[in-house]
C-alpha cells in the first residue's frame, strides 16, 4: 500500500504513536551477511549501555532496580522491551547504534512492524524515526508510581555507573 505523508501520519495516530517522527526512504533491496544476528546482539549489548545518557526516559517506563541496572549494565532487556532497527537492514540499514531505538514490544513494535510491512514493495515508505534512543508516546510520559523519586534515584544510579566508568 502507497502512503502519502497524511496517511502514514494518520496510521500512527491511529495505533496511539501520534508523536512518532517518519522519514521517507527509499528502500534499496540489500543481501544481509548470514552472520547479522551474533553481531546484532553485541550491538544490543552496546546499545543497552549506551542508555545511562537517557535516565529520564528511562525513568517513565516504571522499570524496577533490577530491571534498569541488568538494562543499562547490557545484561537483559526488561520484559515487553524491544530493540528496532530505524532501517531494516534488508533494506540496507547498518547494525549501528545510531540505527537503533528501544520500545515497548507491545503494542508499539509490533504496530510499527504491521506499518512497515503493509509498506513492502513501495519503492518509497515512511519509516519511524524517533528523536530519542527510546520511544515513549507523549501521553505515557507522565511519569509513573514513582514519580520524582524514581527519578532521582534512577539519575543516582546511573552517575554512579557513568562515574564507575570513567564517562
Amino acid at each position: 500500500m502507497y502512503l502519502t505523508s497524511s496517511n502514514a501520519e494518520k496510521i500512527l495516530s491511529d495505533m496511539g504513536m501520534s508523536d512518532m517522527p517518519l522519514t521517507v526512504f527509499r528502500p534499496k533491496r540489500t543481501s544481509v551477511s548470514p552472520d547479522w544476528y551474533p553481531k546484532y546482539k553485541q550491538l544490543c549489548r552496546q546499545f543497552m549501555t549506551s542508555l545511562t545518557d537517557t535516565v529520564e526516559t528511562l525513568a517513565f517506563m516504571n522499570l524496577s532496580q533490577d530491571e534498569f541496572m541488568n538494562l543499562i549494565m547490557g545484561r537483559s532487556v526488561p520484559e515487553n522491551m524491544s530493540f528496532r532497527l530505524r532501517v531494516p537492514l534488508v533494506w540496507g540499514g547498518k547494525l549501528e547504534l545510531d540505527n537503533m531505538f528501544m520500545c515497548w514490544t507491545f503494542p508499539h513494535s509490533h504496530n510499527l512492524d504491521r506499518f512497515i510491512i503493509e509498506q513492502s514493495g513501495n519503492e518509497i515508505v515512511w519509516l519511524p524515526n524517533p528523536a530519542q534512543k527510546i520511544y515513549l508516546p507523549a501521553h505515557t510520559a507522565s511519569g509513573g508510581d514513582g514519580g520524582n523519586a524514581t527519578e532521582d534515584r534512577l539519575a543516582q544510579i546511573s552517575a554512579q555507573i557513568a562515574a564507575d566508568r570513567d564517562i
